[in-house]
């Protein structure tokens, strides 16, 4: 019996539910990056940092590949770039939201902002 599509989709927000593997496809939407650089960025045990990896390319979200000795990561396809943005852009109205209720509460006048 196949899936369905919501709870798919509830699986894949679940695999980016940490906030280490998001900090490493923040990371990954600048371009392929060598673990050493993503260790050096995320500031976590190696560890932790390849278990994050490793459920990332599990779910197929990122890819890996030798060059050398060293292992680089890329993201799997260009739509987990448009996510983060997406990701983003909600947060920021949620906070400026969040900020005209608090000047609001605060009794100052909200900025109000033009679109």
């Amino acid at each position: 019996m196949p899936v369905p599509l919501y709870q798919a989709k509830a699986e894949l927000f679940k695999t980016l539910g940490h906030p280490v593997r998001i900090r490493v496809l923040e990371l990954l939407c600048e371009g392929p990056t060598p673990v050493r650089d993503l260790l050096a960025a995320i500031e976590v045990e190696a560890s932790n940092l390849s278990q994050q990896l490793a459920v990332l390319r599990r779910a197929g979200i990122v890819t890996a590949h030798r060059e050398g000795s060293t292992v680089v990561y890329e993201l799997a396809g260009g739509d987990v770039s448009d996510l983060m943005r997406a990701a983003r852009r909600i947060l920021t109205d949620l906070l400026a939201d969040q900020g005209e209720l608090l000047a609001e509460l605060k009794g100052e006048p909200a900025a109000r902002t033009t679109a």
